[in-house]
């Protein structure tokens, strides 16, 4: 149907978000929303969340197989050699407002990192300079964490902390944050999560990167176009949004009213609900019970926040008032519960996204490429018929006050 011309007087459908509509053939990922089931290349997420790393998912999706140990030791050290950034894209963070939101920032930087990674050479599309294709890879991926990290001093008035070459992604980005020897727990779940929210097949980001990616754009430029459709609170920004609702809750017995509340008023509930599943988020389930295990431990030394306690009566309200419409907590649910466990600001959640993200994206970006065709959706036109030009001094009083 999708793939069929049309002729002189058929009519388009049109849907709305293009729900279902098929935008491309890809390799990187699978989801089956019905039975709750999400594949990086084949490989259940709850394997790699289990088993893998960041940098091994990430050569996952990048290539399509699971490296061989030289591989991805090869990989691993190319990341950490490529985590310091340039002086002069600190200076482009200095000079921005202290207010500036990190998902701003983000977009902001990793946009100009095209004056350092210049593409010119590349412009002629497909796979004519792999060499180039893997470096901005790499120097993209690694930079991320870095500059998500040196932000949230740079906009507290204090120098950033380098990077270090003797800890994992994950380990040096607890370090960048706030320059003490990570915690294993926290290190190993944040780990997890970034495995989990580095690739979730044609969302809205993911299908920006491939847009802006079908016209050859920068790479640089192509990712900063990606976090600007993350940073929206639909998409990306919703973890965010979590916290703030458990915060206006405040303690658990206040959630049965909160909730109902927002019901009645058609509300969202945030953290709840996906479009793709129609069962629970297999990622939050896994980080459920990664959370479980390794709050537990925590809870035990006296570390457990009063968040917590308040999401367990969430879910537990919201699985008997929606459960039989198919609404379950989404990776949102749980992951900004998880941040706010480590300690992190929420102005950091969604960049932490992005982070994990940039894996995923990367991986689309390249798979782009190898059979490109720029994007030229069409439209059903809904407008006037033909219209005849009035001179403005007969056109009367107007009806729009926009000035």
């Amino acid at each position: 149907m999708f793939g069929a011309k049309l002729t002189l007087g058929q009519s388009m459908q049109y849907i709305p978000g293009l729900a279902g509509v098929p935008a491309t053939e890809s390799k990187i990922s699978f989801i089956d929303g019905q039975k709750g089931l999400l594949t990086y290349r084949g490989y259940d997420i709850q394997e790699l969340a289990e088993y893998s790393s960041f940098e091994e998912t990430t050569l996952l999706l990048l290539f399509g197989d699971l490296p061989t140990a030289d591989e991805l030791s090869r990989f691993d050290s190319l990341l950490r050699n490529n985590r310091r950034i340039k002086y002069n894209i600190r200076q482009i963070m200095q000079n921005l407002p202290s207010t500036t939101h990190p998902m701003h920032m983000l977009q902001v930087v990793v946009a100009s990192l095209a004056s350092f990674y210049p593409s010119t050479e590349y412009m002629k599309g497909a796979s004519e300079n792999q060499d180039y294709i893997n470096s901005v890879t790499v120097k993209i991926i690694a930079h991320m964490g870095t500059l998500v990290a040196n932000w949230e001093h740079v906009r507290n008035g204090y120098d950033p902390i380098e990077p270090r070459k003797d800890l994992n992604y994950a380990e040096n980005f607890l370090y960048m944050l706030n320059g003490e020897e990570p915690d294993k727990d926290w290190a190993r779940l944040l780990d997890a999560i970034l495995i989990l929210h580095a690739e979730h097949t044609i969302n809205a980001s993911t299908f920006t990167t491939m847009v802006t990616g079908s016209t050859l754009a920068n790479p640089c430029s192509v990712i900063a176009s990606a976090i600007a459709s993350l940073s929206g609170p639909l998409h990306g920004g919703a973890n965010q949004k979590v916290i703030e609702m458990l915060d206006e809750i405040g303690e658990p017995e206040n959630a049965r009213a909160y909730i109902e509340k927002r019901l009645a008023k058609k509300q969202v509930i945030w953290g709840m609900g996906h479009r793709e599943y129609k069962t629970k988020d297999p990622r939050a389930s896994i980080l459920q019970k990664l959370s479980t295990e390794i709050l537990a431990k925590k809870d035990g030394a006296g570390e457990l926040s009063k968040a917590f306690e308040t999401a367990k009566e969430v879910e537990k309200i919201c699985a008997e008032l929606l459960g039989h419409k198919g609404v379950y907590p989404n990776v949102d649910f749980y992951s900004g519960i998880l941040y706010k466990e480590m300690g992190f600001d929420p102005g950091l959640f969604t960049p932490i996204f992005a982070v994990a993200r940039s894996a995923g994206w990367m991986a689309h970006w390249r798979e782009q490429l190898q059979n490109n065709k720029i994007f030229r959706p069409t439209q059903v036109y809904t407008g006037s018929g033909k219209s005849c030009y009035i001179p403005v001094e007969k056109r009367g009083q107007g009806d729009h006050e926009f000035l």
